[in-house]
Order: structure tokens, then C-alpha cells, then sequence
């Protein structure tokens, strides 16, 4: 059974290295075969929405649009409902394979057997 990595970033482009962390993380989970889940609230969610995602312009980083990309690839990327409401995005606006979904979402995930959740 593949271990479930629940991974939710509510670090946003001004607290680059945090961000970053998470999206790395995401990534190297979905490279080791687990069941990646990402969940972007507050100025996070701007990695998932198309056109706008932020450069963190870290040296030694790869940047966050193709971290997030390789997520999305294997794993599942999610938009907080109340975040996305917020700042006047729906699903439309977002990369391809990402979501908007609410907390009981993310609770159940976290909750569920062989779960693994890490917060950035």
C-alpha cells in the first residue's frame, strides 16, 4: 500500500524559502512513488493559478511552477475553497489538474489510514 503524504503550504512568495520547502517536499514524495497531496491556502494559492504564479528566485531552487507541475503530474494540488473565494478564483483559473476544495476535504485526507500530513 503507497503511504499517503498530505503536504498543505500556507507560506506565500513573501516567505519564499518556507514555500519552496513545501513545494520540494511535494515533489520529491511524488518521486518516491507516494501519494502526494498538495493543498495551497492563503498567498500560497497563487502557485496554481495559470499565467500568475510567482518566481521565488532562489538560488539552488528549481522554480515553483515546475515543482508544482511535477506535483500535479502524479499527486493532486488543491486551492482552499475560502482562499480561492477570497481573492476571486474558481477552477477556471487555475493549472491544469488542480482543485478548490474545503476543509472537511482536507481533514478527511488527513485522517485517513497510512496518512501522512506535513504543514509549511
Amino acid at each position: 500500500m503507497v503511504r499517503a503524504l498530505i503536504i498543505k503550504i500556507a507560506a506565500g512568495p513573501d516567505q519564499a524559502e518556507r514555500a519552496n520547502q513545501g513545494l520540494t517536499v511535494a515533489a520529491a514524495g511524488t518521486a518516491m512513488g507516494a501519494a502526494v497531496s498538495l493543498w495551497l491556502t492563503g498567498e500560497a494559492v497563487w502557485f496554481a493559478v495559470s499565467g500568475r504564479q510567482p518566481d521565488l528566485g532562489l538560488e539552488h531552487a528549481q522554480p515553483a511552477a515546475d515543482l508544482l507541475e511535477q506535483v500535479a503530474a502524479s499527486g493532486t494540488v488543491t486551492v482552499c475553497s475560502q482562499c480561492a473565494t477570497r481573492r476571486d478564483l474558481t477552477e477556471g483559473d487555475l493549472v491544469d489538474g488542480a482543485r478548490i476544495a474545503g476543509a472537511a476535504a482536507f481533514v478527511a485526507e488527513s485522517l485517513a489510514p497510512d496518512a501522512q500530513a506535513l504543514v509549511y
